[in-house]
């Protein structure tokens, strides 16, 4: 039977690893998911969690620890932030490279320098192209659901998958959690089996050095090229909305929590403008499109839950239609505007007929506090720019200050 409890995000994350019966835990604290190693280890020495629980010196040995582990078929877990994930870049693009469906949560915190323990999202988005899954939490239910799903299409598609929710405004935030039955549980996602197997027996090179060309293997059959392997994995990317609709309509079918849709909507069908964002904001969005809708304005809300692959075709039929788009987004891309945006942008690119007008705005780095309020600042700016039809040369800030 399940139950609900009041957990904050990082509780939510370390119940959710149980719930999937990890069996190898690489923990390296750091601000604000430290609490996520400190409650798995509660679980493992009080004999809740059958699993290897190894203490690292660094994020970066975390990673190695989860790629080995991976690799001889255990499922693992770890997690991070900030600074953390980023000392972690090269391991990152070894265990994609590898193909292991490694499920790492990531407590978005903004990177130094200077320092800051606070949130945003520059820390993930910085890591968009290392060949990781991303998914984007609104609240500390999702936390926990992201985790499960993160595990059942990780494996489906074998591409490790990183778990981003808010630092702080998730991560230290108590809300009411609907947590499954161990029974729903195990059926939703059986033990992990690893596609091939390791033995002494058999010995394999693991991840060699590949050529420009492909090359005939001990068995006489050609191997993929440096080119080939990075084709596969795109291929497997190009594929996988459809995989985690899939799994994600099947959570739905078993805890009545569907995830067929990579994007969160809110009044977003009727709508003339639409705030499109990821993670929490979308909740602030969400009261912000309410209060311009007591006023007359029909606003609506596009939360995007998953970030790679990137949904594309969702997106861009969501957006059908709309007179204005505001792109808001915590974190920037230095010369030019959020990452949000502009890849929002390709997508509307090969749409036919209108595209709406689309402004982009920063938002809340380095956790600078976020109120409806203030995006209502960022609506009145871009309905002026629908009436006048003028052009947004840059992205607007908000909260910048000096």
């Amino acid at each position: 039977m399940g139950e609900t409890l009041i957990l904050t995000g990082t509780q939510a994350a370390a119940l959710a690893a149980k719930l999937c019966r990890v069996q190898v835990i690489a923990a390296y604290p750091i601000t604000p998911q430290s609490k996520i190693p400190e409650v798995l280890s509660e679980y493992v020495e009080r004999g809740e969690l059958e699993a290897e629980f190894v203490r690292v010196e660094s994020e970066h040995t975390a990673m190695g620890v989860c790629i080995s582990a991976s690799i001889v078929g255990a499922r693992v877990f770890t997690a991070t932030a900030s600074n953390g994930l980023a000392y972690m870049h090269e391991q990152l693009h070894w265990a994609a490279g590898a193909r292991l469906p490694i499920v790492m949560p990531v407590a978005n915190r903004g990177l130094g320098a200077p320092w800051t323990i606070l949130n945003d999202m520059q820390d993930t988005i910085a890591q968009r192209d290392t060949g990781w899954l991303q998914f984007y939490c609104m609240n500390n239910q999702e936390v926990l659901d992201m985790v499960i799903l993160a595990y059942k299409v990780a494996e489906q598609l074998m591409i490790p998958t990183m778990v981003c929710f808010d630092g702080f405004r998730l991560s230290h935030t108590v809300m009411p959690v609907s947590v499954p039955g161990r029974e729903a549980i195990d059926a939703y996602l059986p033990a992990y089996k690893c596609p091939y197997t390791l033995s002494p027996e058999n010995p394999v090179n693991i991840n060699p050095v590949v050529l420009t060309d492909p090359l005939p293997g001990p068995d006489g059959e050609l191997c993929p090229s440096y080119m080939g392997f990075r084709h596969r994995l795109q291929g497997s990317f190009e594929n996988a909305l459809s995989v985690i609709a899939e799994a994600g309509g099947a959570f739905g079918d078993s805890f009545g929590r569907s995830y067929g849709d990579p994007l969160y909507r809110y009044r977003a069908d009727d709508a003339d403008i639409l705030f499109v964002t990821m993670g929490s904001l979308a909740s602030e969005a969400s009261e912000t499109a309410d209060l311009l809708r007591e006023e007359g304005i029909r606003a609506g809300v596009v939360g995007l839950r998953v970030f790679r692959p990137f949904p594309s075709e969702a997106l861009s039929k969501a957006l059908a239609g709309k007179r204005g788009i505001a792109v808001v987004e915590k974190a920037i891309s230095y010369g030019y505007e959020g990452a949000l945006a502009t890849e929002l942008k390709a997508a509307l690119y090969c749409c036919d007929g209108h595209r709406p007008t689309v402004f982009n705005y920063i938002t809340g780095l380095g956790g600078k506090d976020v109120k409806p309020t203030d995006l209502l600042q960022a609506a009145r700016e871009l309905l002026q720019g629908i009436e006048t039809g003028a052009a947004q040369k840059h992205p607007t800030w908000i909260g910048a200050g000096i």
